[in-house]
């Protein structure tokens, strides 16, 4: 038997001539669509998690880190005054390589406003950072007020949409920060400064609009205190993240003459990056388990297309058929389920992904609308009905990046394939080794 017969007799175990009904037939287009249906989420999830990776990576760098951070100590000469820390910023900015270096100082402070208070992270910065770095250009979005006001007034600050939101502040109102100070007999005592909010601005990211206050850096020396306060320049790498920021270190450290501690992104964002990376590992691995069990269906599907043709079988071995044909049959037939469901799976979960923000803002309507209808229902106020979010946008970006990871996608198909394969093993032999006497004799 010739692999050219094996392969047409594989095509006609799934698409046979006769118009007799099957249930082997139904069970292996059942097994097909149960595979399309299973990489969907697959798919959408892994499109989903690198996206959201990507765009909060991005945002943890270019509006925290940057891609090379010098710290400094509190008590280094460099961190004594803005000029200091100016001359210091532009001996980093004479290495090959470092496109722009931004000055920042960094305390905590509880926030105050009119109703309620929140704990903060008060980033002093230059005033003109909002403009001058590419990032904080392209992701900060100005929501209320003007940058203008922050770049004149050395009392004006910047808040992020959170912060806003859970003080009730807008643009003219009055923010208080309530700082910590060391005196010299060793007590802690309190230090409030009042700011007046210039802007709301929001990253996209709430978990960072909810740390951080702007204040210009200027007015920040002579109000910090210097005990608390973490002094630092970030770095603006020509390349990004794809520069060769080992050899761009080295440089740093060596202008630095051991004033500051020079630190990569991935060594400032560790724990973050690890939780991203285990949270994506743990959803795909949940996803292939579904796979696997679809996969399954193939191998239910084949068995029952070998006790369905066994006199085919029979009847081929009767006339020269080959075991081994006969096995390779049902071997190619398992494989085209696989490949049949890929096909399915992978274009309609691509269209998913591309979509996914519109998909789940109409799924958002649908579920508040279904919800409030039955809230009124139970006679009770509509006033006090809270929105639904299916993805909490504390911990999520509002609006979800799709990237979609071809290569990996390529191996998915690739294991789709091989499951397959392997699942069919079993019943192509088991085809394979039928005897036509024997099925002769019974029917």
């Amino acid at each position: 038997m010739t692999f050219k017969s094996s392969v047409l007799f594989a095509f006609r175990l799934i698409f046979p001539r006769s118009a007799k009904k099957s249930s082997a037939r139904r069970s292996i287009f059942g097994a097909i669509l149960c595979i399309g249906i299973s990489l969907v989420p697959l798919v959408l999830v892994m499109s989903f998690s690198e996206g959201m990776i990507d765009g909060m990576t991005e945002r943890l760098i270019g509006l925290s880190s940057g891609e090379l951070k010098a710290q400094l100590r509190s008590s280094a000469k460099a961190a004594s005054s803005y000029q200091a820390l100016y001359d210091y910023s532009k001996l980093l900015k004479e290495v090959d390589g470092v496109q722009d270096a931004f000055l920042q100082i960094e305390c905590m402070a509880l926030a105050s406003g009119s109703s309620s208070r929140v704990g903060t992270l008060v980033r002093a910065v230059e005033s003109d950072i909002f403009e001058r770095n590419g990032d904080f250009a392209s992701l900060l979005k100005v929501k209320k007020g003007s940058l203008t006001a922050f770049k004149n007034d050395s009392k004006s600050a910047i808040i992020g949409e959170k912060i806003a939101d859970l003080l009730d502040l807008n643009p003219g109102d009055k923010i208080r920060l309530i700082f910590t100070r060391t005196l010299p007999n060793g007590s802690i005592s309190p230090l409030m400064k009042t700011f007046t909010v210039a802007a709301v601005v929001s990253s996209g990211y709430q978990e960072l609009d909810s740390m951080w206050i702007f204040i210009p850096i200027e007015k920040a020396f002579s109000i910090l205190p210097k005990s608390s306060s973490a002094y630092s320049v970030m770095l603006d790498v020509k390349g990004g993240i794809k520069a060769n920021l080992a050899q761009i270190k080295e440089e740093c450290e060596k202008k630095s003459l051991g004033i500051a501690r020079i630190s990569l992104w991935q060594t400032l964002n560790r724990s973050r990056l690890e939780n991203f990376s285990s949270t994506k590992v743990m959803l795909t691995f949940i996803m292939l388990l579904i796979v696997l069990v679809a996969s399954v269906n193939i191998s239910s599907a084949l068995v029952m297309l070998v006790m369905e043709r066994r006199k085919e079988i029979a009847i081929l071995k009767s006339i020269g058929a080959s075991s081994s044909g006969i096995t390779i049959s049902f071997l190619i037939a398992g494989l085209s389920c696989g490949f049949a469901g890929s096909l399915i799976g992978l274009p309609l979960g691509l269209l998913c992904a591309v979509n996914s923000n519109q998909i789940i803002s109409a799924l958002e309507h649908l579920v508040n609308f279904s919800a409030k209808f039955f809230y009124i229902l139970s006679g009770s106020q509509l006033s006090a009905f809270q929105d639904i979010h299916l993805l909490n946008p504390d911990y999520y970006l509002t609006e979800i990046p799709i990237n979609v990871p071809y290569s990996e996608l390529f191996l998915i198909a690739s294991a789709v394939l091989i499951l397959s394969l392997l699942v069919s093993v079993i019943p192509a032999i088991k085809a394979g080794l039928e005897r036509p006497l024997e099925t002769f004799r019974k029917a």
